[in-house]
Order: structure tokens, then C-alpha cells, then sequence
């Protein structure tokens, strides 16, 4: 096996025209993502920042991506290949087109593709592509997301390709299915309209770099952008030692309570190429945490480009390199109809198991276990008095895992994700719920040479009516682990206050809640890096000092005593690592 290329043929782009055109392409995919964050309208898109832009070369291969989902990578190829699939050359100027079915190159129901073409006369030269996670899409509960869900028609509205305008006329039926079939229908039908803007001002941008330039220089170096892009991952890969390295981790549940569900990956790396090998994951499950091949695609390319020294461009270029083999009927690859609607907590494990595969390769460049993904909180219901449906959608984050040569960031989002938290005052001002706590917790971090991230802790109370609560967390039983001797992070914990006492929650579920309710929520701790017991003493003070790290932790995990000023005490503390390391 070996995915060494040698047919590279010479630029007719001259580096300075491909950078600056490079940066243009850049710069109007963040364009498009400004324009989307502003002009949605649900929380889930403005305020949690589930949404992504790309554009793409006439052919669908991407040649830029906004700085949104870094999981979004490898979705939008795969998306347009069966979009040409079924409409092949009936794609024409003033076309629009829209999609959410993961059985048709989609990720998952919530999340929906907008892809308007660019025509520069009759020729067709790129796509600019929208991407939002919408706050509501039918299906079992609100949301659209939960993760006992057994079939994909329980996840929502499945949209094969349609086109959303015919040549520049809109088909209005679609939209009218869509409201028709979703709890907020004004916020879903806003948010497309977002999605609609970001890819007109996508288009805007190509036309300016094409008057500027012109189509011919454009298009070359569009596909000169791509192999500039493989060539830079090839060189890099190059300079890595072959072998093969392979990891197994576990989700917690399968969704429905069952059994921990197992995903491995072994990473072999011969020459300039790099396979990755999901063999030995288990097969699809009966919960929706089901994950799309393209979902694991993106998954390879965010690691093998995190752990590069070198910047490389969001292309098509970049999967080049990159052989991802996946077992059909695996809960990587689901047949119909698996659910999916909750196959983010999946693609956050592909990250840690493909870092921790990675970490056999180039344990340098690998950091620790992360929190374990975004916590995903739904609270939905009816407003009183109006009894308009409302969906509270929460994406918690996060926190990392120890670096090689530093401490994990605190309350920072994963790195697979570009997320946050919905502000306390616009939850509370639009949704009939109270934040109680919002905060670290203290000794959650893995110990190390290098501290794990601090848990995030959020805490929620339903002040009318009644409401459905939807949970989507892990890594309770299996902790986000530590590297080179570093120890693992804390767990998740999800506790529901009733007014008869507390109740634990499974990690993943659907429950009804009632006013007065409140529902706690601890995401785990980050993994730590390297033996605790080489941890500098001062470092530990200050974690102390901190409130990040208690008295009794420092002795117990770090061996370091201080005193009654929260200074070290040397010679205690050399005494007590001593015994400690025999």
C-alpha cells in the first residue's frame, strides 16, 4: 500500500498570483461566514456558531473553507459527488440547490446543504456552498436530535437533492413542505435565507477576483491552489517515520443505554501517504449516534493537518494524500435506515482514537484527550399563555487535553469544533429557563507534567410548563485518557434536580422535564501529558492559588506540599516524590 504520487506536472501559475488569489478565495469564505453569522436567526447558528461556508472549483473540488466546523472538511466533496450524481449536466445558471439526507452525501437531518452554482457566462467556474446546523427539522422530538432515536425517520425531514431555485425562479412547494413540517419554522426558514445570502456573496467574490484576473487565470489556478495544497501535505508526511500505529477508544453508550461501542483506527504512513483503517469498529448501533463516511473523512483530515508544523490551505488538496477505508454497515458507515442525527458525539471519538493512533507516529505533535466533544443540551416545549413552540438548543463547550509542552486551555472549545456557549442573557431573555451556574470545576484536569483542561459545568432550570430534555454527553465511564504518563480527565456527570430529590441521568437521553426541574451538567476533564511527579512544584502552587488545583490534590497526584502561605515546601515536597518514584 501506498498513496506516493509522482505525476505532479509544473505550475503555469506563478506563486505570487496563486498566493494572492489563494488569500482572496480565503477571505471570501470568511466573508460568506460573517454574512451567515449575522443574518441567522436561530441561537444554534449566530450564537453557537454550528454553520460553515466553503467554495468550490467548477468541478466541486473545494478550494477554500471559512473558519467554522473543521469537521465540515471532508463533507461538501462528498456532498457534491452525489449531487452530480443525480443532476449531471442539468445545472444551470440562477440554480440553487439543497440537501440534508446522509444516505445522499448529507451528514445528519439538522445540518442542510445550500449549493449555488457560478456561472461566468456559460461556463461554469465554482460553487459557494452554505452549511447550517438548523435549530428544528421535524422528526420525534425537538430539535430533530435525540439519541435513542432507532431509525432515520425518527430524526426528521429527509431532503434529497432538490433544486431550491430553477434557474433563478424559486420553487416555493419546498419551502412550504419545510415549514410545514418543523416547530420553529420562522427561524429554519431565516436561517436558509442566511444560507442563501452567504452564497450569493460567495459569488460576489469569485466575480471580482474573475474581473480582476480573468476566467482562464482563475480556473488554472483554482486547480493549481489543489495540487499546491497536495504537495505541501505530501512533503510533510514525507518527513514523518513509516510505520503503522493503531488505537482503540470507546463511546460510553450506544444511545438506547446499551453497550459501550468500540471504534479503532490503525495509521500507517509509507512515503508521502497516509492510511487510515477504521477495520475493527463495531457495527452500526441502534442509536443515532451513526456517523457518515464523510463525517470520518473530515475526521482524518482535521487530525493529519493538526499535527502538521506547516499552514496549509482549506482545499480539496488536502485529502489527496489521505486513503480512509471503512467497514459498510459500521457505525462509520450506516446503512439505511441507521439514525444519525446525533453523530457529533462519534465524530469527536474518530478524533481522539485517529490523535491517539497519531501519537504512535509523531508523539510530539499529539496532544491529550480532549473533554470529549461538545455536550449537546435541548430543552422543548411550548410557551405559556401563546403555547408557541420554543427549542433550547446548547452546545457546551470545552476544554482540552495537555500539550507536549504545555498546559491545556480552559473553557475553550474542542479542537474539532468551532463552537460556543449561548450567552446567559440571551437564553434567559428568550427562552423560559434560568442559568444557575456556569463555571470550571476544580481537580477535574488530568494530572501530568502538563495539566489537563478544567470540566465546564452548566446548570439549567425550566421555570414554565412542560419541556422535553434531551442530553448528548460521554466519556463518564471511559475518561479522556493522558499521554506519555500523564493521567486521564475526570467524567461527565448530568444530574436532574426534582422537587422529591436528584436523579442520575444516563449520558445520553431523552426525559420529560417540568417547571421547577433543573438539569446539571458537568462535561469531563482533559487528559494531562507526562508524569505528574515531573511537574514543576511552583506550577502546582500556582494551580492552587488558582482554584484550579486543591490542596489535597497537589500532594495526592502531583506530590507537592505546601505551606500554610500556599508556597512549596521543598524539602516535603523532594521527600515525598522520592518515595513516590521508589
Amino acid at each position: 500500500m501506498t498513496n506516493t504520487r509522482t505525476d505532479f506536472q509544473p505550475s503555469i501559475i506563478d506563486p505570487i498570483t496563486r498566493e494572492i488569489i489563494g488569500a482572496a478565495l480565503a477571505s471570501a469564505a470568511e466573508e460568506m461566514a460573517v454574512g451567515l453569522h449575522r443574518t441567522a436567526r436561530s441561537t444554534i447558528v449566530r450564537d453557537a456558531l454550528d454553520f460553515s461556508t466553503s467554495l468550490c472549483n467548477g468541478s466541486g473540488e473545494q478550494i477554500a473553507q471559512g473558519t467554522t466546523i473543521p469537521l465540515h472538511l471532508g463533507a461538501v466533496p462528498y456532498a457534491l459527488e452525489t449531487m452530480f450524481a443525480k443532476y449531471g449536466d442539468d445545472i444551470c445558471p440562477g440554480d440553487v440547490f439543497i440537501l440534508n439526507d446522509p444516505f445522499q452525501g448529507g451528514m445528519h437531518i439538522p445540518d442542510i446543504f445550500v449549493v449555488k452554482p457560478i456561472f461566468d457566462g456559460d461556463q461554469r467556474v465554482a460553487f459557494a456552498v452554505a452549511t447550517a446546523h438548523h435549530l428544528d427539522l421535524g422528526g420525534r422530538v425537538p430539535g430533530s436530535s435525540a439519541c435513542d432515536n432507532t431509525e432515520i425517520f425518527q430524526d426528521g425531514l429527509r431532503i434529497p437533492w432538490l433544486k431550491l431555485y430553477d434557474k433563478g425562479k424559486l420553487r416555493q412547494p419546498i419551502l412550504d413542505i419545510i415549514r410545514a413540517n418543523v416547530r420553529v419554522p420562522d427561524m429554519t426558514i431565516g436561517d436558509l435565507r442566511a444560507q442563501l445570502a452567504a452564497c450569493h456573496t460567495g459569488e460576489q467574490a469569485i466575480f471580482r477576483i474573475i474581473e480582476r484576473y480573468g476566467t482562464e487565470t482563475f480556473i488554472n489556478c483554482a486547480r493549481d491552489l489543489i495540487d499546491y495544497t497536495e504537495a505541501l501535505m505530501r512533503a510533510e508526511i514525507a518527513e514523518w517515520p513509516d510505520g503503522e500505529s493503531t488505537f482503540v477508544d470507546y463511546m460510553d453508550s450506544d444511545g438506547c443505554n446499551g453497550p459501550p461501542v468500540r471504534i479503532q483506527c490503525k495509521i500507517s504512513v509509507e512515503g508521502d501517504g497516509l492510511t487510515a483503517d477504521f477495520e475493527g469498529t463495531d457495527p452500526q448501533v441502534p442509536g443515532a449516534i451513526n456517523s457518515t463516511i464523510s463525517y470520518t473523512a473530515s475526521a482524518v483530515a482535521l487530525c493529519t493537518r493538526a499535527v502538521m508544523k506547516m499552514d496549509i490551505p482549506n482545499t480539496a488538496g488536502m485529502f489527496r494524500p489521505l486513503k480512509v477505508i471503512v467497514p459498510h454497515g459500521s457505525v462509520l458507515d450506516p446503512k439505511m435506515p441507521g439514525a444519525s442525527s446525533m453523530r457529533g458525539v462519534t465524530g469527536f471519538r474518530k478524533v481522539d482514537v485517529i490523535m491517539g493512533a497519531l501519537a504512535g507516529i509523531v508523539p510530539e505533535r499529539v496532544l491529550a484527550a480532549c473533554e470529549g466533544g461538545n455536550s449537546l443540551v435541548i430543552i422543548g416545549g411550548a410557551r405559556k399563555g401563546s403555547h408557541q413552540p420554543y427549542v433550547y438548543y446548547e452546545l457546551v463547550s470545552g476544554t482540552w487535553g495537555a500539550r507536549p509542552d504545555r498546559d491545556a486551555n480552559d473553557g475553550l472549545c474542542n479542537p474539532g469544533n468551532v463552537a460556543g456557549n449561548i450567552p446567559i442573557e440571551e437564553a434567559e431573555c428568550n427562552y423560559p429557563i434560568r442559568i444557575e451556574r456556569y463555571g470550571l470545576r476544580k481537580d477535574t484536569g488530568g494530572a501530568g507534567r502538563y495539566r489537563g483542561g478544567m470540566a465546564v459545568d452548566r446548570e439549567w432550570t425550566l421555570l414554565e410548563g412542560d419541556a422535553q430534555l434531551t442530553i448528548r454527553s460521554d466519556r463518564r465511564d471511559h475518561l479522556p485518557y493522558g499521554l506519555a504518563g500523564g493521567k486521564p480527565g475526570s467524567g461527565s456527570m448530568n444530574i436532574l434536580r426534582r422537587s422529591d430529590g436528584e436523579v442520575e441521568l444516563p449520558v445520553m437521553v431523552s426525559t420529560p422535564m417540568a417547571a421547577g426541574e433543573t438539569i446539571y451538567h458537568q462535561q469531563p476533564g482533559g487528559g494531562g501529558f507526562g508524569d505528574p511527579l515531573t511537574r514543576a512544584p511552583n506550577a502546582v502552587a500556582v494551580d492552587v492559588r488558582a482554584d484550579r488545583v486543591s490542596v489535597q490534590a497537589a500532594r495526592d497526584e502531583y506530590g507537592v506540599l505546601l505551606d500554610e502561605d500556599g508556597q512549596v515546601d521543598i524539602k516535603g515536597t523532594e521527600a515525598l516524590r522520592n518515595e513516590r518514584s521508589g
